[in-house]
């Protein structure tokens, strides 16, 4: 699975719209592939008290409900059409539904790719 797919799947899901007069949706969308070469997608619903999630949360959620937690690559688009790393407590959620996450490969930018463990270089577990 490439990159470009992922990036393609990602911009299928990208739409930035209004929900309510505080909330707002779609501004990032993220694809994941998975060991079994599933492909999720998901947005991010911004909200405020930080109820909202992140795009990664969304497409890992549809990943758990379908019974699968190792994830081989993941990309997010913002609704410009760049490229994003995920934040770190998606970088951390990544690393907790499954221990081989670490080596999951991140498109950082359009001319980048880290694994999650590049991105956390000193876990805080043991």
């Amino acid at each position: 699975m490439t990159f470009e797919r992922l990036y393609k799947e990602a911009e299928k899901v990208l739409n930035p719209r209004s929900l309510s007069k505080h909330s707002y949706a779609g501004s990032v969308a993220s694809a994941l592939v998975t060991e079994k070469g599933n492909i999720y997608t998901g947005v991010c619903i911004d909200t405020p008290a930080s109820m909202g999630f992140c795009a990664e949360h969304a497409a890992i959620a549809k990943m758990i409900t379908a019974g699968e937690n190792r994830i081989i690559k993941i990309l997010s688009v913002y609704k410009d059409g760049s490229i994003i790393p995920p934040c770190g407590r998606c970088r951390e959620f990544i690393s907790k539904v499954h221990e081989e996450n670490y080596l999951c490969e991140v498109k950082v930018n359009t001319e980048l790719v880290m694994t999650i463990k590049d991105l956390l270089p000193f876990q805080w577990e043991k």
